[in-house]
């Protein structure tokens, strides 16, 4: 048998002056978790890691301060300024990532901490639901990552602070299946959901000032309080190193240099100007007319890229990823309409689908158009809302005579309401049982019957229900311009 190759990451040199190398495969399958407050040299460890891994292993970073867009030129990251993009749009190049395995820095700069949850949670839960081919192993590095997995809900709407919790969660907990490594960063080990954490199996510990953070960081390394007072003194640039992918004990260790760094450095003294106060008094109460620009610190912020620019990009990223595909024969309208019935049909199959949004499905359903070989999918996201609601009723030939009628009066009704007034329609049809407001729930996205019973009445007071409930309690559903009645059956 050959012997089992690894790759192992040279991050620095311990107190012997021995090279502290990283396990690169068994970081992928036991994640890793680096606490160190502010000036502790937790980036430089990031970026160290980053560098020496850079083309082994397909990395994404979710940046929330722009530290390491520096990444781009120097080793072929794709750079996305989040702030210049949808939350769609943010979620669609997760997806277009795990396809093309595509090495990115999402950098958040400039959105206020609400806009960076929306879109971080956007964006690691198009990583996670990415389709099963597309499970290819990557490193997912969170700086800062107590902002998006946060122990109480601080200044943020709860469905945000949930969303994005949700997303870290997966993240840490489920996506080792799907290929993805959680490599996640904190200033505030206190203040970093502990489920989040507790995730890690590899941890590096830089300095730590708070007691209540010491604490954390004790009882994650197994180690007494006393041991754990060590971390408070260790220099900037010093980490406690321990878990399988680098030491079975705690080593101490110093991280070596990097190639690149941050677009924005520590502050430095400069020297004042050497002016008089009432010189500096007159200059500064002078009207402005053509100031010169001042020389800044760093490069002028490039130019936006449309988002279908960007996700060209990321199909052919310039560093790693698959070689491109070549063109697609054009196909006719029967072999588009067939690849996307199939597409539909497989969306609809996934019991998860039930409860995701049309506009994460259409992603889904823009992979699979093409992988099926369409370049282009033949629909925009309304129409595919319109076909989604259609397959859901188990209609997949949207141009068949015998649905024009039902399809045109569904077509009076919001797009969400479609599918369930569908189903209804179909089981009519065939003179089967009415479906139970549980199966209309579904349908409808939704687990609240609540919700279903207001829906049935918001479609009786359009004329296009007619509900009777009889003796028994069973309940059948006329669609009167139709002329179709379902047979009687239990609506719980």
């Amino acid at each position: 048998m050959g012997r089992h190759m690894t790759v192992s990451v040279d991050m620095g040199l311990d107190e012997r002056g021995a090279a502290v190398g990283m396990d690169l495969e068994e970081l992928l399958a036991t994640r890793l978790l680096v606490q160190g407050n502010s000036g502790s040299g937790k980036s430089h460890l990031l970026r160290r890691l980053l560098e020496k891994s850079a083309g082994q292993v397909q990395q994404v970073i979710v940046d929330p301060e722009g530290d390491f867009v520096t990444l781009g030129p120097a080793y072929g990251h794709v750079v996305i300024e989040a702030a210049d993009y949808s939350v769609a749009e943010v979620a669609r190049f997760g997806t277009r990532i795990r396809e093309h395995r595509a090495s990115v820095v999402l950098s958040l700069e400039g959105l206020e901490a609400e806009g960076q949850m929306r879109c971080a949670a956007a964006f690691l839960m198009a990583l996670f639901d990415a389709p099963r081919e597309h499970w290819y192993p990557a490193l997912v590095v969170v700086d800062e990552a107590q902002l998006f997995a946060p122990t109480t809900g601080g200044e943020v709407a709860e469905e945000v602070r949930r969303a994005s919790l949700s997303a870290m969660t997966n993240l840490m907990c489920r996506g080792r299946k799907r290929g993805l490594a959680g490599v996640i960063a904190t200033q505030r080990l206190a203040k970093l959901a502990k489920n989040v954490a507790a995730e890690a199996s590899n941890f590096l510990m830089g300095r730590t000032f708070l007691d209540i953070d010491m604490a954390r960081a004790a009882d994650l390394l197994g180690m007494e309080r006393r041991q754990a007072e060590a971390i408070r003194d260790l220099p900037r640039g010093h980490f406690m190193a321990l878990g399988p992918a680098v030491s079975r004990r705690p080593i101490s260790v110093r991280i070596g240099a990097v190639e690149t760094s941050a677009r924005s450095g520590s502050p430095k003294l400069t020297p004042l100007p050497q002016a008089r106060a009432f010189d500096l008094a007159d200059m500064l109460a002078e009207p402005v007319n053509d100031a010169p620009l001042l020389p800044m610190a760093f490069e002028a912020r490039p130019r936006l890229v449309p988002a279908d620019e960007l996700a060209d990009t990321i199909a052919r990223p310039s560093f790693s990823g698959p070689a491109p595909l070549a063109p697609a024969p054009d196909k006719d309208e029967a072999e588009v309409e067939t690849i996307v019935a199939d597409a539909l049909r497989a969306i609809v199959a996934d019991a998860d689908a039930a409860f995701r949004s049309p506009s994460t499905l259409f992603q889904d359903f823009q992979v699979r158009c093409r992988m099926a070989g369409l370049a282009k999918p033949p629909q925009d996201l309304p129409a595919f809302t319109r076909r989604l609601s259609c397959a859901r009723a188990g209609i997949f030939d949207v141009d068949a005579e015998e649905w024009a009628d039902a399809l045109a009066l569904a077509g009076t009704l919001p797009d969400d309401m479609m599918g369930a007034f569908l189903l209804v329609a179909r089981a009519a049809k065939d003179a089967r049982p009415c479906p139970s407001d549980a199966e209309l729930a579904t349908t409808y996205g939704t687990s609240s019957l609540g919700r279903v019973r207001r829906l049935i009445g918001y479609i009786e007071s359009r004329d296009l229900f007619v509900t009777r409930v009889d003796l028994s309690g069973k309940r059948s559903i006329t669609i009167p311009r139709l002329g179709w009645t379902t047979e009687p059956a239990e609506a719980a």
